[in-house]
């Protein structure tokens, strides 16, 4: 049903009525071939809801495009909560509840049943979704070492610790230009080396300036070469220990934002769920309902009797099977099988016999 005889899922049955086109709706269907549900009432709710999306193709068309834009978000809650994630899983879980919002919009009007029961649960976590909107970059790093992945806007803090690392030099040449308009000496360099650090040095002319009141009071001197005199400020030695650990600043603070937003994400696991199921279910009858118009295949009807009788019936497998093989098509066959029959299981399809196809 789930595998073939070689192990692998080619030529199994899943593989061959597989239309979904999200990894939670693809689980789903194998869960639901592999453990079918004996409850009627749910089969039928199950087949109505294909038999809605089978009817309204303009809205099975944009529904199954929208659901191609869905991320695995079971995936990303369940490595969230194993302290395994990363960034992208937090973008997962933003354009997962994001296209899910959109979903529920496309849906919205459809009689009651599945469809509607599921599209409830895709609304609800539009707080959620502007924190994450509001604190991620479109497109986050793999791994959390990588940082990068707060945007800017965000924490007025981490921008200026984003721009003192990357952009020190423009910052260095801002602070010279606000001391030579103190000092009123053109001359005035603010450099660097492996022994000072950060220093601001002068010509020996303009030293009995610099050590004399009012300036001496702001400049500390540090240095006299033959030719030049170093001084530095309280606020110069501070900008250079921000610059020299800005990269480090940085991404301490984004993990520190990481965590509060997984801490949030996990808060809301149980919305989070419910809006993953209602994807599965609606991605699974979509590509039923597209399986059926593809295949010409038609609803059953279901009771509760134990009699089973298909007229032109088509084995999904082995006509797939033929049909790439190139060979002579499948011949339909009918069956019967009442209470007075040896116990049977078959899987058949039935070809169109009203002009109309839904699947089971």
């Amino acid at each position: 049903i789930t595998a073939a005889l070689s192990g692998g899922r080619a030529g199994s049955l899943l593989d061959a009525v597989d239309r979904t086109a999200t990894a939670g709706g693809a689980r789903l269907l194998e869960r639901r071939l592999a453990s079918p549900s004996r409850d009627l009432g749910q089969i039928r709710a199950r087949l109505g809801s294909v038999e809605i999306l089978l009817d309204q193709t303009r809205l099975r068309e944009d529904l199954r495009e929208a659901l191609r834009r869905v991320p695995d978000m079971d995936r990303a809650l369940s490595r969230l909560a194993l302290d395994r994630g990363g960034p992208r899983d937090l973008a997962a879980i933003r354009n997962g509840l994001s296209q899910a919002a959109l979903i529920a919009d496309l849906v919205a009007g459809v009689e009651p049943g599945l469809l509607a029961e599921a599209a409830r649960g895709l609304v609800g976590n539009e707080d959620l979704i502007s924190l994450l909107d509001q604190s991620l970059v479109d497109e986050p790093p793999l791994l959390l070492r990588d940082g990068g992945f707060i945007a800017g806007g965000f924490d007025d803090e981490l921008d200026e610790t984003r721009r003192l690392r990357d952009e020190g030099r423009g910052v260095i040449a801002g602070m010279q230009a606000d001391f030579i308009a103190q000092t009123g000496i053109q001359s005035l360099k603010i450099k660097h080396n492996n022994v000072l650090g950060y220093f601001i040095e002068t010509t020996s002319t303009h030293a009995e300036r610099m050590l004399a009141p009012p300036l001496n009071e702001q400049f500390i001197h540090r240095q006299t070469t033959a030719n030049q005199v170093r001084f530095t400020t309280v606020d110069l030695s501070a900008l250079e220990t921000r610059i020299l650990n800005a990269g480090n600043h940085a991404l301490e603070l984004e993990k520190r934002h990481f965590a509060t937003l997984r801490s949030a994400v996990l808060a809301a696991a149980g919305p989070i769920g419910v809006a993953a199921a209602g994807l599965a279910e609606l991605d699974v009858a979509a590509g039923f309902a597209d399986l059926a118009t593809a295949e010409d295949w038609v609803q059953p009807r279901v009771d509760a009797s134990h009699a089973f009788a298909v007229e032109g019936g088509r084995h999904p497998v082995v006509e797939r099977a033929l049909r790439r093989q190139g060979g002579a098509p499948f011949v339909a066959n009918d069956c019967a099988l009442t209470e007075e029959s040896t116990p049977a299981i078959w899987l058949l399809t039935a070809p169109n016999m009203a002009g109309k196809s839904t699947f089971l």
